[in-house]
């Protein structure tokens, strides 16, 4: 049971881009951002816990991109649509559409890059940066012009698909995803307290939780012990001893 803990994070972050995408359609916004925020963070421990237990294998790799072109493509990409894009109709969500469209091509793509590979570099931005990035700029819709939402947009849809080399972000001591989350989680803070502490969305705790959670992970990932065999010596023995085991020998 312990071995599917990884995976059981994958699937908590596919049910979480589900829930979004549910609460945008029924116009609460603010929790279905908060869901995909929590879908963030969810990814970002499984692919740790996988690796503290030692677990990681192929269907987990697999799984992990099946829930982010939900969570991080499908999700965003209705919170354009239901925000920035309203007022274009019908065109707006075929616009936005094009988001998951390029974020399923970046993933695929990922897939069958070499591991070493991957490691050193990534081809393009992440889509769980760019969905992540997406959602944060749908918080700050009273402040950011629909123009310049227009053109970051597409932006990171292009990146993601560019032939761009960025360094990875497991070679990067600053995790951006960190410095994502935690912008989010203190401008969260910040409206909720401008409210008086009278309107605290739902799913805004189960955000802090895992946060929590998250931080205690990396810690556990940083204290883990790296064993490295150490490599066995050759014993010479004394040209004596030689020619005594050869005699036996005969």
């Amino acid at each position: 049971m312990i071995k599917q803990i990884p995976n059981l994070l994958t699937l908590g972050n596919l049910y979480c881009g589900y829930l979004s995408i549910s609460y945008i359609i029924s116009g609460d916004v603010r929790n279905a951002t908060i869901l995909i925020f929590i879908a963030l963070m969810l990814d970002m421990l499984d692919g740790r816990m996988a690796r503290i237990l030692g677990v990681a294998n192929d269907l987990g790799k697999q799984l992990d991109s099946l829930a982010d072109i939900v969570s991080f493509g499908v999700a965003p990409a209705f919170l354009a649509s239901y925000t920035f894009f309203s007022d274009f109709g019908q065109y707006g969500i075929w616009i936005a559409g094009l988001f998951p469209l390029f974020g399923c091509f970046r993933l695929a793509r990922f897939n069958i890059t070499p591991t070493e590979e991957s490691m050193k570099h990534f081809k393009g931005i992440p889509i769980t940066f760019a969905g992540g990035i997406v959602a944060f700029l749908v918080l700050l819709e009273n402040y950011i012009h629909i123009g310049l939402f227009a053109v970051l947009f597409f932006g990171l849809a292009v990146l993601m698909v560019s032939t761009i080399k960025i360094p990875s972000f497991k070679k990067v001591k600053l995790n951006y995803y960190t410095v994502i989350i935690t912008l989010f989680l203190l401008y969260m803070f910040y409206l909720i307290a401008r409210s008086g502490f009278k309107s605290v969305p739902e799913f805004f705790y189960v955000a802090i939780a895992i946060y929590v959670v998250f931080i205690i992970a990396r810690y556990l990932k940083a204290k883990t012990p790296r064993f490295r065999l150490k490599k066995s010596r050759t014993i010479r023995l004394p040209r004596k001893d030689k020619l005594r085991k050869r005699k036996a020998k005969r």
